[in-house]
């Protein structure tokens, strides 16, 4: 650097430095870490003095703001901007969108959006070589002057970008009341070391930018370790002296033509029913229904090239309800999920997840997981889970899971089959035959051992007549069953009889017990039919 020129030197000379070149831009490449690829570059302001040489941004731009002079300073690097991707054009280089810096003093200027829709038109570039960087300061305390800025600039075309995303102490605020298309974040938080509080803070930027599909550039990334933490978390795009400093024109032009270029891309796609800014937005319904209506819900990332690594990003009360164990948000946010699953509940649940992807349509699964927590020790749980994915970016899910604790339901249906099961093998060794019969509509509704050893089906409807059909019930004793069955419909609480079954005339104990309703009218019969042992009089009457 030269030898630091007074304000007063600035300001006399800062007319001449516009006219002859002493300010002018110098280029910052922005790179995909993933492909190596240029996806963009940033025009920034630097000023050579002929005779001091090299001054610091630090030094004059504070004295340019001071004596409102940025905006014409702003406005001459926008046309140096302009001028560079005409020429990219006019000699077949491909150019990349360029970003170029726009100040808070340069928004209290009402014509200024206008002025920089002269030169471009002037200039003859097409809008979408060309991006909009505000600073995140500058909406501090003027957000409606801005928001009306990028209302304008956003009706000629332009792409808005927020510069040093995370510097300022009201970022979500902002980010929240504030259009803006792609986030830039200010690596200070990585200045130390990697991850940690600062990491957490930055990934958690992150993510919430893969909600609004809003593309993330991490600006300032110097080494290697930087940029592979940014890539892990998702952010794969940098700007920083890792890949380049700024450089000056013809430089910038050589990595033009020598580098490859893809777009800029969001980091999520969401699907179409899905309006993922109204769901951060706490007053938004999609939040209310979230919170207060939908039940459990959890809102993960799933990356299947990743060894099916699970992230979560958002629960609600009632899912913190539905697992107990007086579990926080921040319990199931900060550890890996996959660690309450068992070996066979984690394959169903991941196959599961790759179906939502694999088709688009919600699916539904039961897992048992195993939860601990300090004050009530370990659980075990079986959850319904019903998944959906709600946005896609490239080997990543985002998963939106609404769950219910039906451990309870599935102890009584388990104590219930349990029972059944014992029943059944009782009715075996005891050779016993058992169903119901609905009076009101004649149905039968056989047990297991009658389907199985009889063929008869679930229901059997018109009940005798099929089964005397079948010559389950002999021609000779057909009408001896139907007189019973008559009786049950006036109203005999209980009847039996001893039958010869089948074309062997086996004799069965053929027994029926009658329930009423309120008003004694007969609703159901609960029949059996048992094999008669021997001795037992095979001319028993009923």
């Amino acid at each position: 650097m030269g030898k630091r020129m007074s304000e007063d030197e600035l300001l006399n000379s800062f007319d001449e430095a516009l006219e002859n070149g002493s300010i002018f831009a110098v280029y910052q490449p922005q790179i995909n870490h993933a492909t190596g690829r240029m996806i963009g570059a940033e025009a920034l302001m630097r000023w050579k003095d002929p005779e001091y040489g090299m001054q610091y941004p630090s030094d004059f731009i504070p004295v340019l703001e001071e004596n409102d002079l940025i905006y014409r300073a702003d406005l001459r690097i926008f046309e140096l901007v302009c001028l560079l991707q005409k020429k990219c054009l006019e000699e077949a280089i491909m150019p990349v969108p360029i970003s170029f810096n726009v100040s808070r003093h340069d928004v209290f200027h009402k014509e200024y959006v206008d002025e920089l829709e002269k030169i471009r038109q002037r200039i003859d570039v097409p809008v979408r070589f060309l991006r909009v960087e505000i600073t995140e300061s500058s909406a501090i305390g003027g957000l409606d002057l801005i928001d009306s800025v990028l209302a304008r600039l956003h009706s000629y075309g332009y792409v808005v970008e927020m510069d040093d995303f995370g510097s300022g102490y009201s970022s979500l605020n902002i980010l929240k009341d504030l259009e803006v298309d792609v986030i830039k974040l200010d690596m200070s938080f990585l200045s130390g070391k990697i991850g940690g509080r600062g990491g957490t803070i930055i990934s958690s930027m992150v993510q919430m930018a893969k909600w609004l599909h809003t593309p993330v550039i991490a600006e300032g990334v110097e080494t290697m370790e930087q940029a592979d933490y940014m890539k892990s978390i998702g952010c794969n795009y940098i700007q920083g002296y890792l890949y380049s400093k700024p450089v000056e024109t013809e430089l910038f032009l050589g990595m033009l033509q020598e580098l490859q270029h893809e777009p800029l891309k969001a980091s999520m796609t969401m699907v179409e029913s899905m309006e993922s800014g109204r769901f951060w937005n706490p007053d938004s319904i999609e939040t209310l229904i979230f919170s207060n209506f939908v039940g459990g819900a959890a809102v993960f990332i799933y990356k299947e090239k990743d060894e099916g690594k699970v992230e979560i990003l958002r629960v609600n009360d009632k899912y913190l309800q539905e697992m107990g164990m007086n579990l926080t948000a921040k319990d199931f946010i900060a550890c890996n999920p996959w660690n309450h699953h068992e070996k066979y509940s984690r394959i169903t649940y991941e196959n599961a997840i790759k179906k939502a992807i694999e088709t688009g349509e919600e699916q539904t699964c039961e897992t048992w997981r195993t939860f601990h927590s300090k004050c009530c020790g370990e659980s075990r749980f079986c959850i319904r889970s019903t998944i959906r994915m709600i946005g896609r970016a490239n080997d990543q899910a985002l998963i939106y899971a609404m769950v219910q604790n039906v451990t309870n339901e599935k102890r009584r249906y388990e104590s219930l089959l349990q029972g059944d099961n014992l029943l059944r093998k009782a009715f075996d060794h005891a050779n016993v035959y058992a169903w119901e019969y609905i009076i009101s509509n004649r149905e039968m509704h056989p047990c297991f051992r009658c389907m199985r050893d009889l063929g008869l089906p679930a229901v059997v409807p018109n009940y005798p007549e099929p089964v005397i059909e079948s010559g389950l019930f002999p021609a000779d004793y057909a009408d001896m069953y139907r007189d019973m069955l008559e009786q049950i419909h006036n109203g005999v609480d209980k009847i039996e009889a001893v039958i010869p079954l089948t074309i062997s005339r086996v004799p069965f104990h053929i027994r029926y017990t009658t329930e009423f309703d309120e008003n004694g009218k007969p609703l159901k019969a609960y029949g059996s039919a048992t094999l008669v042992v021997d001795g037992e009089a095979a001319s028993k009457k009923w």
